[in-house]
This record gives structure tokens, C-alpha cells and sequence, in this order.
């Protein structure tokens, strides 16, 4: 499934904008983007391809059980993420690498998961309100939900002041719509009227089912079944993914209800690590899409505005260097401490817990460093 009549879209193919009487609500969202912004987008999406590149060779290598590729995704991640606001809420799915990255996610908390040094939680006030990867299919579209739902019972959105109000952001993909996770969430969103975008990267595979398959009507008209507006974009071009997500975000947080847009893009790789995806895709459908590369298409649209050699140089610079560093930084990963799964039981100290904790201490001393007991 490639783009249609009814997909939305700012820049070409080929790199130009595209002024129509559909997309003019949206030019000035981006007539108000600076160059450094514009250039900050590119530079995002350089680096997250390179690091995501680099992840799955040590996972190759074997540092890691499991790595999620993303390689395609990017101008659709960049420009919704930057599209948020600071006190905005994200629940990602699992392959959201540029959106973590742009909230201020050390990447290497998401390769420390992945390599199973962790139990998957953290604080999300720490990470720029970035909440955890869901590997459960379609189930963050309930927790955030869920969220939304508090926030307006909390009162901390529709009070007329964008700059505070705030507002949900939900990312899943195309398979994840048929589970019972996502109509439940719709459903619940629509009758609590939650300050919610639902993010679909429609990446035309759920593993090794093509979205043609999941769903015989477009995936951007299901929600209105629910009582919610959904729109679909060309979600290889940034500047409409970028666009629309900051006009719907605004209208959500200002008391209008949840919004629902459908990204179409394409998985580039395998749906992770495990996957062989030339098992069930033809090769000429992987070369159309290579084609519409979201970062040659906004390449091509800088240097039409006349960013020279030198910026594009730096950037692959940078992405190398990060992709380098990465390496280094998991390679000097050790093993997890077991009081991790003490630890992160309560909230406060528990006695029972405390005792089990020191059980387990003791029995780890009593074997010498060959692993032969004292």
C-alpha cells in the first residue's frame, strides 16, 4: 500500500514543497519553522539511522538477545516528536528510537534494556516524560489512555494556556490495530474526550502480515467509528508528520477530544532481529519504498534552500562518532546487580524483602570466583 488520494503530504518525492487547498492549513506550521529547526530535523534523523545501524550489527555480533530496527520511520518519529510540547506526555511502542532520542533518552538505556540488563521500568519524570518501550502489542495505547483520562480529571489541560496545558501522545503500528488493546482505548478515549493523539506508523507489515490483509478499509477511517477525526500523511516527509501532529496535539489539549492520525511509511529491515523478512517481501516493493527515503527526499529539500556540503558533512560526522560511541558505552556494560530485583519491588523499604535480599547476598559470597563453593 503506497500513498492515495487521501493522503496528505507537504513535501515531495522529489523534495518540493506542495502547496494545495488541502495542505494550505498546514504551510503555516511550517513557514514558522527556523533554519536551525529545519536543520535540527535532518540532523536527528542522520543520527538515529546511523545508531539504529550500529545496534543491529552488536546485535549481530551477539551483545544483544534483541534489537527492533526503525530504518524507514525516521521523518515520521522526528517530526511528530518535535511537534510536541515539553509537558507532553509519550507512550511509545518499541521501535521509537528518534522520539526517545529527541526527548532526551540516553540511548543506552534502551540498548541496556534490550540486552536484558534491566527490568524494563523506569521513572518517566527522568526521561522527559518518555514513558517505557511496550513489547506487549497495542497495550500503551491503554496506558496512555489511562493517563489522559487523569489528566483531565486532574484539570492539567483545556485551561486555555498551550504553553501548560497537557496533552497525550500514543505511538503504535499497523498490526497493532487489530488487537483489542487499541478499539478498547478508542473507545474510552472517545467517551472520556481524553487530550490524546493516536500516532499509527502504518509500516505496511505486522511482521509477516501485510496490512492488506489486517484491515479492508483504510486504517485512517477506523477511528471515526469511534467518534474520533483521523487523517493520513505521507509519513516519510517530516514536514507533515511535523505539522499535523502540532495542529492535533494543540486542538486534543485545548478540551477538543482525541485525534488519530495514520503515518504510511515502510519497515526498511526486519520487524526485529529474529525476522527474515525477504522470506515474505518482494524486492520490488522494498526498492519503491527505498525510493521515498525520508532523509534523501529532505536532503534534497535543504539543499534546495541552500545548506551547503559542509552541514551535510558534519552531520555524517556526528552520526558516525555517536554510533562509535554507543559501541564503546555497551560494550563496558557488566552484569546487573541482583539487588535490581529487590530493589524495584516497593516503593519503600520491606522488611520481608530486605531478608531475602540479604539471603541472596550471602549465598553469592559463599561461592569462590571459579564458582566452587567456600
Amino acid at each position: 500500500m503506497s500513498y492515495t488520494e487521501a493522503t496528505l503530504q507537504l513535501l515531495s518525492p522529489a523534495g518540493s514543497i506542495v502547496e494545495s487547498d488541502t495542505t494550505a492549513e498546514y504551510l503555516p506550521y511550517i513557514d514558522k519553522l527556523s533554519d536551525e529547526e529545519l536543520r535540527e530535523f535532518h540532523r536527528v534523523m542522520v543520527v538515529t539511522r546511523e545508531f539504529d545501524l550500529e545496534a543491529t550489527n552488536l546485535q549481530r555480533q551477539g551483545q544483544m538477545g534483541l534489537w527492533v530496527p526503525s530504518i524507514g520511520q525516521e521523518a515520521a518519529q522526528v517530526g511528530s516528536a518535535f511537534a510536541t510540547r515539553k509537558q507532553d506526555h509519550i507512550f511509545p511502542s518499541y521501535r521509537e528510537h528518534a522520539v526517545a532520542m529527541i526527548r532526551g533518552v540516553d540511548m543506552l538505556d534502551i540498548l541496556r534494556m534490550l540486552r536484558g540488563l534491566t527490568h524494563g521500568g523506569w521513572e518517566h519524570a527522568k526521561h522527559n516524560n518518555f514513558h517505557i518501550y511496550t513489547l506487549v502489542l497495542g497495550s500503551q495505547t491503554l496506558h496512555a489512555t489511562g493517563y489522559a483520562m487523569g489528566l483531565n480529571l486532574d484539570g492539567s489541560t483545556a485551561t486555555g494556556n498551550p504553553e501548560t496545558d497537557e496533552a497525550v501522545i500514543v505511538y503504535f503500528g499497523d498490526g497493532a490495530t487489530s488487537q483489542g488493546d487499541v478499539s478498547e482505548a478508542l473507545v474510552f478515549a472517545a467517551s472520556y474526550q481524553t487530550p490524546e493523539l493516536f500516532f499509527l506508523q502504518n509500516n505496511q507489515w505486522a511482521i509477516s502480515v501485510p496490512v492488506s490483509t489486517q484491515s479492508r478499509t483504510p486504517l485512517y477511517l477506523r477511528p471515526s467509528g469511534f467518534g474520533i477525526p483521523g487523517i493520513q500523511i505521507d509519513g516519510n516527509d517530516v514536514l507533515i508528520s511535523y505539522a499535523t501532529t502540532r495542529k492535533y496535539l494543540d486542538e486534543a489539549r485545548a478540551g477538543g477530544g482525541p485525534r488519530f492520525i495514520e503515518a504510511l511509511t515502510y519497515r526498511m529491515g526486519a520487524h526485529t532481529s529474529s525476522d527474515d523478512p525477504t522470506k515474505y517481501r518482494p524486492d520490488s516493493e522494498v526498492e519503491h519504498w527505498r525510493e521515498l527515503d525520508p532523509i534523501a527526499r529532505f536532503e534534497t529539500y535543504l539543499r534546495g534552500r541552500g545548506e551547503g556540503d559542509d552541514f551535510f558533512q558534519d552531520v555524517a560526522t556526528e552520526a558516525a562518532d555517536y554510533a562509535s560511541d554507543i559501541r564503546l558505552r555497551t560494550l563496558a556494560l557488566g552484569p546487573p546487580s541482583t539487588s535490581m530485583i529487590f530493589d524495584t519491588v516497593y516503593s519503600e523499604p520491606h522488611a520481608l524483602v530486605g531478608q531475602q535480599k540479604e539471603w541472596l547476598a550471602n549465598y553469592e559470597a559463599s561461592f569462590d570466583e571459579n564458582g566452587a563453593a567456600e
